[in-house]
């Protein structure tokens, strides 16, 4: 199998890159705060964890063999499943700072 090249490993580093930023607003944000959680809460911490589930298996999906060499069939689907990622991580940071 020939290493991936083009396409691939640009959407495996931008996945790790907006990993890291969810991460980090996570951090920020206070995940660890004692005290009850609210509704937004949840809802931040449902959201941002929904977007990283997506965007930890960008990698696991970009560079899963197909059966022709020459298709596109899993690119297209980890390119969607970054997407759905970034909106649910940007989401979650909008979330918390207007709540």
């Amino acid at each position: 199998m020939p290493t991936p090249q083009g396409s691939v490993p640009a959407l495996c580093t931008a996945s790790a890159t907006m990993f890291s930023i969810g991460i980090i607003f996570l951090g920020y944000w206070g995940l660890q705060e004692a005290g009850v959680w609210t509704l937004a809460d949840k809802f931040v911490a449902g959201l941002a964890i929904i977007g990283f589930a997506f965007l930890g298996l960008v990698p696991w999906v970009a560079t899963s063999p197909v059966e022709p060499e020459t298709s596109d069939a899993k690119v297209r689907i980890a390119r969607m499943m970054f997407l759905l990622g970034v909106i649910a991580v940007w989401m979650a940071i909008v979330v918390s700072v207007i709540f």
